[in-house]
């Protein structure tokens, strides 16, 4: 199967609709079908031979947070160019209501479209603004996933519709494999996430550790993500700062290691999450987590079987569950046992898997439309056809 990917945000800044896209291209490309990532990046940036550069983005304020996109006539230019080039069975595209390329993609594709919505925000009065605008390209998807059920309520309650909820995947066994790192072992908490992002909640993770520290002071904090590392301790006393360790950008095999080192890892995001891959990704190296009580992240970890949670934006009770955890062995192994069981239902395996089913489902579909027009020597209306046979 021929197999066009659109990523809406670019490729030089990675975050986790990129790191998705980036897999689920690895998975099908393994599986031996031909995949190519249509995504803003840098002329200059160096990139797989599956991704294509639309060219470079713009930082755009999206979804509470700072999304470089890629959006003008040059980049609809290229991906006109992009679709006749590829000539693909199935096109798939992320986030099609972002000012990207997605939409650009939905209004010059033809044939079987799926799209992926992740974004979870019950309140963004843009989206409902922009529905006139969205409608026409809407109406040109096949089929519809969201990634948790939280992106598929913010989908249906703005926009309209349905869609089949398949979560994010992730490569289990890669970070399962992963050998710990001496220097990261011992008292450990870890966090990985943008530091000047409010949201991944790095600043109530800093107001709860000097109340960590005075019960465990030999506790150490290793932040790994791009940011000012200066300003993230400003809030810290001088002589607690050097129990931060600060990682900057880490490979995918420092990630999984670090996951695989620490003694509990804190997600203290304070909202704007519509799945939350960083506790896969943790639990799949058997880090016990402990994560704000966000709706998404209460259902990856399955309410709280899998992994603990704190009441979100309270550093007292962020800091009383770390303690609690870091003093309890048994509870982490606990938490560690249940997390291995219940993270394989997000492997690749079957992620992957099932969203292969939508498109052999979409895709015959349009075939038997096809199949009828040429039967019937219609022409002229196949479009509208192909929008009531995807109805």
């Amino acid at each position: 199967m021929r197999i066009g990917i659109v990523c809406p945000y670019s490729w030089d800044v990675p975050g986790g609709v990129q790191f998705h896209i980036r897999d689920l291209a690895a998975y099908f490309i393994r599986l031996g079908h031909e995949v190519s990532v249509l995504a803003p990046a840098d002329d200059d940036t160096p990139l797989p031979p599956y991704v294509v550069s639309a060219g470079r983005a713009v930082p755009v304020p999206y979804n509470g947070s700072v999304a470089r996109l890629n959006f003008g006539f040059l980049s609809a230019a290229r991906v006109r160019r992009w679709l006749h080039d590829g000539a693909f069975d199935v096109i798939h595209i992320h986030e099609p209501t972002s000012p990207s390329l997605g939409l650009l993609t939905c209004w010059a594709a033809q044939g079987p479209i799926v799209a992926t919505f992740h974004t979870s925000n019950p309140r963004s009065r843009a989206m409902i603004a922009a529905y006139a605008i969205l409608q026409a390209a809407l109406e040109k998807i096949s089929a519809r996933i969201a990634v948790s059920e939280y992106a598929r309520r913010t989908l249906v309650e703005h926009l309209g519709g349905d869609a089949v909820v398949i979560p994010n995947g992730v490569d289990v066994d890669f970070f399962a494999r992963a050998e710990p790192k001496p220097e990261w072992q011992g008292g450990t908490i870890g966090f990985i996430g943008r530091i000047d992002e409010p949201r991944k909640g790095l600043p109530v993770l800093m107001k709860a550790l000097p109340k960590i520290l005075a019960e465990r002071p030999g506790t150490r904090l290793l932040v790994a993500g791009r940011g000012d590392e200066e300003e993230a301790v400003e809030s810290l006393p001088a002589e607690l700062r050097p129990q931060v360790e600060f990682l900057g950008m880490v490979s995918d095999e420092d990630k999984a290691r670090l996951l695989r080192s620490v003694d509990l890892y804190v997600a203290p995001n304070t909202g704007g999450e519509s799945f939350g891959i960083i506790l896969v990704e943790a639990m799949s190296a058997g880090a016990p987590v402990l994560a704000s009580d966000l709706d998404a992240f209460a259902q990856v970890l399955d309410q709280g079987a899998a992994g603990e949670l704190f009441a979100n934006e309270d550093p007292d009770a962020l800091a009383e569950g770390a303690l609690r955890l870091l003093g309890d062995p048994g509870r982490r192994a606990e938490l560690r046992e249940r997390g291995s069981v219940h993270v394989r239902r997000f492997d690749w395996s079957t992620v992957g898997a099932d969203i292969l089913s939508v498109y052999e489902t979409v895709t015959a579909g349009a075939a038997a439309v096809a199949a009828a027009d040429d039967e019937r020597g219609a022409g002229p209306g196949l479009r509208a056809r192909l929008r009531l046979a995807r109805d």
